[in-house]
């Protein structure tokens, strides 16, 4: 076995040894062994981050926005020159079967590819004669220092898709908290965006606690958050950073539903679900947990979930073979049994249980197999609150309206998903959905980067989502200008024209 490595921050464009004592284990979720070890950097590690990151903002913001976005062009081709390095990575070090994990690297890219169109998407709006011989221009301009806090269950989508390009394609510099658990996928892409020309301090990568955390939320050079995770520390974040007069999009839990009625063809929609539920092991926020199924197909759908869930292959993330891979750790996997055990005993009934999975040569590995639970009622909490593991819930509802209301109560609202034939449905479904990003017939209705990854209610907190025009509109503020020119020094001396502010 080798030793594990020694994780080090990526500050003011080099890797720097942490002087904390304080570390943790990252494990190989397939095998159980450890693989890092993470530093819990210190507040000054922590404070040089940010004032490296300060300190860069003038000569970057000041970079013409399509040299910035040629920095941002060159990354692109080497996220694809590195896409199986990266790939094994977020495999290794997450868990998700080699599919997933080049899924989480192509967003990645996605992410930097929509950052590319900078100088067409950061355009304001002008007008001329806004008042008789009067000019005004709206500029979008970059703030400062932005921080971003990161989950583990996307290691190369969220920091370095979802938050980074934008963030500094805009002019704006960064400091992101990488998640402890994964932090190996962003401290390589940071060195692939030194390689592309990036400005030593532009992005800086650190590893710490919450109290380091706490510290960023209120520190006076930072101008804005962008946060992934539970509710719980999302309210935190956003209350305590707002209140600090920061901006703040703060993208949360889950507990996605799909409405299953009558007319849908079993086979392809049960196909469809299963994907949603167990794919990455059910730990993303955009997973499908809870399937509300019309009564009349209820008992021929839900067979056919439970066969064709069955046929998944259990295996370690980096066997191109597997079809489900491990959960993170072995204390999210005692957590998810857990959740099964309370759902047992709340009486929903269990009809594929997951618990006792094991993978012949990876028996130290955190594996959970697919879990299904039928006649789950409203008010039980494995139904309502999210678990983030391959757990499937059916709910039975006789009608469309009573799925729908059903559906609405949750107070989470990422997404949500029909399977219809019915284009009456569909429509009124997509209307009157609480979700922010509706599936007709898709069970993982994440748009693609050039649309806002939406989440509503308890899932996000906030006033401008991630991604699509809402990021530049979150990475920029605007500034307008009025301007008014005179021909000559004896004009302006005739002049007796004033602007009063009105059209």
């Amino acid at each position: 076995m080798r030793e594990p490595m020694i994780v080090q921050p990526f500050i003011n464009g080099q890797f720097m040894p942490s002087q904390t004592r304080n570390y943790t284990d990252a494990f190989n979720p397939s095998t159980g062994e450890v693989i890092a070890r993470v530093p819990c950097c210190t507040k000054e590690e922590v404070e040089f981050a940010i004032q490296a990151a300060k300190a860069a903002f003038h000569g970057w913001s000041q970079t013409p926005a399509i040299k910035r976005a040629q920095v941002l062009y060159k990354l692109r081709d080497l996220l694809v020159e590195h896409m199986d390095e990266l790939t094994y990575l977020v495999a290794q070090e997450n868990g998700k079967t080699w599919d997933e994990a080049q899924g989480d690297v192509l967003k990645a890219k996605e992410g930097t590819e929509l950052a590319i169109a900078a100088p067409s998407l950061m355009m304001g709006e002008s007008l001329m004669d806004t008042s008789s011989g009067f000019d005004t221009v709206l500029y979008r301009e970059p703030l400062g220092v932005f921080a971003g806090v990161v989950p583990f269950n996307f290691p190369a989508m969220i920091p370095m898709g979802w938050m980074a390009p934008v963030c500094i394609a805009s002019g704006n510099t960064m400091v992101i908290k990488a998640a402890s658990l994964t932090p190996r996928t962003a401290l390589r892409i940071v060195e692939l965006y030194k390689e592309a020309g990036l400005p030593d301090g532009v992005l800086n990568i650190v590893t710490c606690t919450r109290h380091e955390v706490d510290m960023i939320l209120t520190h006076p050079d930072i101008k804005g958050i962008t946060f992934v995770g539970s509710t719980k520390v999302g309210l935190h974040v956003y209350s305590t950073a707002a209140g600090a007069g920061k901006r703040v999009q703060a993208l949360c839990e889950a507990k996605n539903h799909a409405l299953v009625l009558e007319d849908a063809p079993i086979a392809r929609t049960a196909a469809g679900i299963v994907n949603a539920a167990f794919g990455c092991a059910g730990e993303r926020c955009m997973a499908l947990p809870v399937a509300v199924v019309q009564e009349s197909i209820a008992d021929t759908l839900v067979a056919e979930i439970v066969k064709q869930a069955k046929t998944r292959r259990v295996g370690a993330a980096y066997d191109k073979t597997s079809e489900l891979g491990p959960v993170i750790s072995a204390a999210h996997k005692a957590d998810i049994i857990r959740r099964i055990e309370e759902g047992i005993a709340e009486g929903a009934e269990l009809v594929l249980d997951g618990r006792d999975c094991v993978v012949e040569g990876f028996e130290n590995g955190f594996f959970v197999g697919p879990t299904i639970f039928d006649h789950v009622k409203p008010g039980m909490n494995i139904g309502d609150t999210e678990i983030f593991g391959p757990v499937l819930c059916v709910k039975r509802v006789k009608t469309f309206e009573e799925g729908l209301a059903l559906m609405n109560e949750n107070p989470f609202a990422n997404g949500s998903v029909i399977f219809t034939q019915s284009g009456y449905y569909a429509r009124e479904f997509a209307r009157r959905s609480d979700g922010g990003m509706v599936g007709i017939n898709v069970g993982i209705p994440v748009p693609v980067g050039v649309f806002p990854f939406s989440g509503h209610k308890r899932s996000f907190f906030g006033d401008t989502h991630c991604l699509g025009k809402d990021a530049y509109k979150f990475y920029t503020e605007t500034k307008v200008v009025t301007t008014r020119w005179f021909d000559d020094a004896e004009k302006i001396k005739a002049s007796t024209t004033t602007w009063d502010g009105t059209i």
